[in-house]
């Protein structure tokens, strides 16, 4: 969760309910926490919190229809507003996302940083803007992913920067974000893995994004040329009263670190702009800087 003492997780059970967990930790006491909630909608495939409302959270899950087939669906619950620790209660229904016209595999629900009436759905095929200020979430813009040989989409994430206008959404192989008052591409990065599952943007430094693939890697790559931090080339005097020209990062790859097994979570640190960490499906944990000549020729 954005709470920086909070995680919340799924856990699946073959013979029961599903659960999500809530763990709090409370710095001054040193205390742990844990709240438990039912999830009977289906098998939890992706859980996302709100940055504004603690409350409420998406989830994406593996539902069983009356035909005894599968389907893949998205919502948007609450966390009860009173908790009674003898029971395992139930999350309320906030809002119900009709994703079925768009695709039959949800990727992911993404909530916008800074509206708290608007989310983000990633299906195989489409991008659908939701206003989720009522029980039955409306569809306000449909973006369609087009090009040759059927590409998919994999995730996708909110920039939070550029006054949270752009969404981006990985095509397994490439990054392309769209400007969500047009619906229109405003810029991509090419090539970037052979299989995208999870995209991060720095919270200090929009030009750094941080993806995860099967590939094994984890890559910080650069969009600088339509970064807010960027405004072209900048003259700086050196001792010599001389003029030098600093040039902006190149789009694309910058630096990566590998795994052994495929990765599909990667968290830059919400306290430090230059440490990020990456997990990998064999459980490995690995902690990790920007090197520090790419940080220098960023902040310099």
């Amino acid at each position: 969760m954005d709470n920086d003492n909070s995680v919340i997780y799924g856990l699946e059970f073959q013979q029961a309910n599903n659960q999500i967990h809530l763990v709090e930790f409370n710095e001054e006491i040193s205390t742990i926490k844990t709240s438990v909630y039912h999830h009977s909608d289906g098998e939890i495939w992706k859980i996302t919190t709100s940055p504004i409302d603690s409350s409420k959270l998406a989830t994406c899950y593996n539902s069983v229809t009356n035909e005894s087939s599968c389907t893949m669906k998205s919502a948007i619950l609450k966390l009860p507003e009173t908790e009674n620790p003898a029971n395992i209660e139930n999350l309320e229904m906030a809002t119900k996302l009709d994703t079925s016209p768009f695709g039959t595999e949800v990727r992911t629900t993404d909530f916008q940083p800074t509206d708290s009436n608007k989310a983000a759905s990633v299906t195989e095929s489409h991008i659908i803007l939701w206003d989720i200020s009522e029980s039955d979430g409306k569809s306000i813009l449909n973006i369609q992913l087009e090009g040759k040989n059927s590409p998919k989409f994999t995730t996708g994430r909110w920039n939070p920067h550029q006054n949270c206008n752009q969404f981006t959404a990985a095509t397994e192989t490439h990054l392309k974000t769209y400007d969500i008052r047009t619906g229109e591409l405003a810029w991509s990065i090419d090539g970037v893995h052979s299989q995208v599952w999870c995209v991060r943007f720095n919270h200090f430094h929009d030009q750094l994004i941080l993806t995860a693939s099967s590939d094994a890697r984890v890559l910080i790559s650069s969009a600088a040329s339509v970064s807010s931090e960027n405004t072209g080339e900048t003259c700086i005097v050196d001792e010599n009263d001389g003029l030098e020209t600093k040039q902006i990062l190149s789009d694309g790859p910058l630096q990566w670190c590998e795994h052994e097994d495929s990765v599909y979570c990667a968290e830059w640190s919400p306290a430090e702009p230059w440490v990020f960490a990456s997990l990998s499906y064999d459980g490995r944990l690995l902690i990790s800087r920007v090197k520090k000549s790419l940080k220098y020729q960023i902040m310099l």
